[in-house]
């Protein structure tokens, strides 16, 4: 039989564990509107940026640079500028990924390849709250940083961290795959909500390039 003292302490150890419970789901939906605030009042953006991919012992496999378009929703465009040319595009139903020095284009169905990515966090395509699990981080290099990681168990990646800088502008991305990969992304000279012109979106796979991934038109 419990005494009164100890079902007292039980009840207060209750009590702590549900104030504690609520604490943590009022934090989680906190964060998860603060990055949903951030994406909603987002219709397009651009950006320079710099990336490295690193294997799970730190070593840089990769590392590229070039210039990021966003326009909302489903369009994109990462213009890689070193080490060679190559081009990965949304255009609101296909992915292309283009290899300027190998004349290869590839090209996916959109909604496919998006589903168990990262890009859904920009692409404006779902709700980023549906989609991860999202908690705030301690900040840490000048940045405030949320840790995302994705409900659907066929996602690529076990988890993604983005940062935002002192004027609320978006400014890195952490990227760990389940390979042990891990992208970094760092962007700078932000534009939000330019006006982007739609041909930046498209893409015409010039004459000679092998294309892979549906029929040829």
């Amino acid at each position: 039989m419990i005494s009164t003292r100890t079902g007292a302490t039980l009840r207060r150890l209750a009590l702590v564990f549900a104030v504690g419970a609520l604490a943590a789901a009022h934090a989680h939906a906190s964060a998860a509107s603060d990055v949903e605030r951030y994406l909603a009042g987002l219709s397009s953006w651009s950006a320079d940026f710099t990336q490295t991919i690193e294997d799970g012992q730190g070593k840089v496999l990769r590392s590229a640079s070039g210039k990021f378009y966003l326009q909302r929703p489903g369009k994109f465009r990462w213009d890689y500028a070193e080490p060679s040319q190559q081009l990965v595009l949304g255009d609101g139903r296909e992915i292309w990924f283009y290899d300027k020095d190998l004349q290869q284009a590839n090209v996916r169905s959109m909604d496919a390849t998006l589903a168990s990515t990262p890009a859904v966090l920009l692409s404006g395509t779902g709700s980023v709250a549906e989609q991860f699990d999202i908690k705030a981080l301690p900040d840490e290099g000048g940045l405030r940083w949320f840790q995302l990681v994705p409900k659907h168990p066929d996602s690529d990646f076990q988890l993604v961290r983005i940062g935002f800088d002192k004027d609320g502008e978006l400014a890195s991305m952490f990227l760990a795959d389940k390979l042990n990969q891990i992208t970094q992304l760092t962007f700078t000279h932000p534009l939000k909500n330019p006006k982007l012109i739609p041909d930046l979106f498209t893409f015409s796979p010039p004459p000679g390039v092998d294309v892979i991934g549906r029929d040829s038109k």
